[in-house]
């Protein structure tokens, strides 16, 4: 009779690596180990032989980078999303996909379930199994870290480090790591150990270290660099006269940026889960596409169009910071976001400079702003005749003379 199968969210660290072989060995199931790759480079290396090594009957590490980019940042992007006005949601918009990809293997292979290594403590739980609720409802979650008959075995980091010196399990971990990581190819986020105390200066030349993608601003060139980013559509389609897919954006958008030390983030942000966490990022290709595409709608885009727009940019990050990718609210804003974007097209010009982002000019095919209108010269078209702005406010001003009039007569 065949044995079960699970399909496991496997990144090679300590923790899956333990839940691989709990897992194998508590369900007595067939351990498939599933690996995206979405940009975490040289961390993907040796991971189908330690899956192998640790148990797993088969391994799956697919490049998922191309569709990271065009159908979850590109996205996200248009809509202008920053969650708690700080943070680019760069693990937020990586576990959907990772979900939906696990879902795919489990309805190939024929799993009973998928599992994951994410704490009950944290975000990611609560996204892994939303987007699987709404990928696929047949299809199980194990979640190790809810399970007491797991914390019991591995009340500790000691204790798992113990366990795998005693199955073989080939991992690297020391029991006083200072922190945790998560890379892909829109951030890296740093949290945990010595971040857990918000007062540690995470800019100070000891913390220098830490760092991956990004120099200190301090220690960036001297020297300011030009960039020029064309859109179409709201899409970042090239790169100083290159056409590039969304990958090779986001690829070349990472090297400059973190050559000129853009966008590090250091934020205390509210978990879905109830809690603050003391988070830092790395997200410098991110910044900048943000940051020009922006300056590109200011351009092209209807006032009232993006007033709108931007009146749902907190429902929309919140949606993808708690794990709502795939449900019906975000799908249908979304439709809204690709329709505002019809318009967001033509160049943004922009100068990097020592963790800074300089407005360098913009200009669009399709350009809203008319200088003839928009002159404090006399305007050539007449369009616009600044005597009609006396009627315009002493409309508008109506409802305010009327309430300061109740207001002084009730003195």
């Amino acid at each position: 009779m065949a044995k079960n199968k699970i399909v496991l969210a496997y990144s090679g660290g300590l923790d899956t690596s333990i839940i691989l072989k709990w897992l194998k060995e508590t369900y007595d199931a067939e351990i498939i180990a599933f690996t995206a790759d979405i940009g975490q480079k040289e961390e993907l290396d040796g991971l189908e032989e330690k899956a192998l090594a640790t148990g797993a009957s088969k391994v799956y590490i697919d490049d998922l980078r191309e569709e990271f980019a065009k159908d979850f940042i590109y996205p996200m992007f248009q809509a202008g999303a920053m969650y708690e006005g700080q943070y680019l949601l760069g693990t937020s918009i990586a576990r959907p996909l990772i979900a939906k990809r696990m879902v795919e293997i489990a309805r190939a292979e024929g799993a009973m379930a998928i599992a994951h290594g994410a704490t009950g403590k944290g975000n990611d739980q609560v996204r892994f199994e939303l987007a699987a609720a709404g990928l696929a409802p047949e299809i199980d979650v194990i979640a190790p870290w809810r399970l007491s008959e797991f914390r019991d075995r591995f009340p500790g980091r000691a204790e798992m480090i113990a366990y795998a010196e005693e199955n073989g399990i080939p991992v690297t971990a020391s029991a006083a790591k200072s922190y945790s990581m998560d890379r892909n190819l829109l951030h890296i986020s740093y949290e945990s150990g010595v971040l857990e105390d918000p007062w540690f200066d995470a800019s100070a030349a000891e913390s220098k270290d830490m760092y991956l993608l990004s120099v200190d601003p301090e220690d960036a060139p001297d020297q300011p660099e030009y960039l020029e980013l064309e859109f179409e559509q709201g899409n970042c389609v090239g790169l100083n006269g290159q056409r590039l897919d969304p990958l090779g954006v986001m690829d070349k958008l990472n090297e400059l940026g973190g050559k000129h030390g853009i966008g590090r983030v250091d934020m205390v942000e509210n978990r879905f889960v109830g809690m603050k966490s003391r988070g830092v990022y790395e997200t410098p290709g991110g910044t900048i596409l943000f940051t020009a595409h922006r300056k590109m709608e200011s351009l092209t885009m209807d006032r009232e169009v993006m007033n709108l727009r931007d009146s749902l940019i907190t429902r929309y990050s919140t949606l993808v910071y708690n794990g709502f990718w795939f449900a019906p609210e975000r799908l249908a804003l979304q439709a809204l976001v690709t329709e505002s974007q019809k318009n967001v097209t033509g160049t943004v010009r922009v100068k990097l400079y020592k963790g800074n982002i300089i407005a360098a000019g913009v200009k669009s095919p399709v350009s809203l702003y008319n200088p003839d209108i928009a002159t404090m010269e006399a305007d050539p078209t007449e369009a616009y005749d600044q005597g009609d702005a006396t009627g315009f406010i002493r409309l508008n001003a109506l409802r305010l003379k009327v309430s300061s009039g109740v207001e002084q007569s009730g003195k």
